[in-house]
């Protein structure tokens, strides 16, 4: 098969990720989720390195760290991809991988709008804020993290507004993407409303 690449965005916990590897394993897709990337300069920025600098040397065991998915490192993710130099040097890794034999899915904020807005499929997955934040603050106290809804609630906010404010690649719905909102369906119905539209394109092309 040639390149056939899904580009799916939306904030954060609404699903996407879930989606998108259930996708790919649907498909036998290859998958990125590129929060990972930002969530792993943001980590090194953390410990003291320069934001440009981690981006450019980013390796494959920065991504397996067992502690991208705190509110912390959420916040420096935030941070560290409002800066123009992160997204450049992140981008051409993104889009090499987007266009590889077999098919790819991509996940994160900007992957429909500036990364890959020649997707064959693209899909925005959102839900509502109280429902992302009870996700989120499931998970975390899954991990043992202590924390508490209203906090958990402020800092997703808070992120979604520095991202979708970002003079960069801000979060936003790409005019062609098919819209997901996940507040009401469950993950069997939104993967199935994926899937359905991945079909649908790859019956057309």
């Amino acid at each position: 098969m040639t390149a056939f690449t899904v580009a799916i965005d939306g904030p954060a916990a609404a699903g996407k990720g879930t989606i998108s590897k259930a996708v790919a394993d649907r498909f036998g897709f290859a998958h990125l989720d590129t929060g990972l990337l930002y969530r792993a300069v943001g980590r090194r920025v953390l410990d003291g390195a320069d934001a440009v600098e981690a981006a450019g040397q980013l390796e494959a065991d920065d991504l397996d760290r067992g502690d991208l998915r705190t509110p912390e490192v959420s916040r420096a993710a935030s941070r560290v991809a409002a800066d123009p130099g992160v997204r450049a040097a992140l981008a051409a890794f993104q889009r090499r991988f987007a266009r590889r034999a077999g098919g790819a899915v991509l996940d994160g904020r900007d992957i429909g709008t500036v990364i890959c807005p020649e997707a064959e499929v693209k899909l925005f997955v959102t839900a509502s804020d109280e429902t992302r934040a009870r996700r989120r603050f499931e998970e975390l106290r899954g991990k043992g993290l202590e924390t508490s809804f209203e906090t958990v609630l402020a800092d997703q906010r808070a992120r979604d507004a520095q991202d979708a404010g970002r003079a960069d690649a801000p979060l936003a719905v790409a005019g062609d993407a098919v819209v997901i909102d996940t507040t009401e369906m469950t993950i069997e119905a939104a993967v199935g409303r994926a899937v359905a539209e991945i079909e649908r394109v790859r019956r057309s092309v």
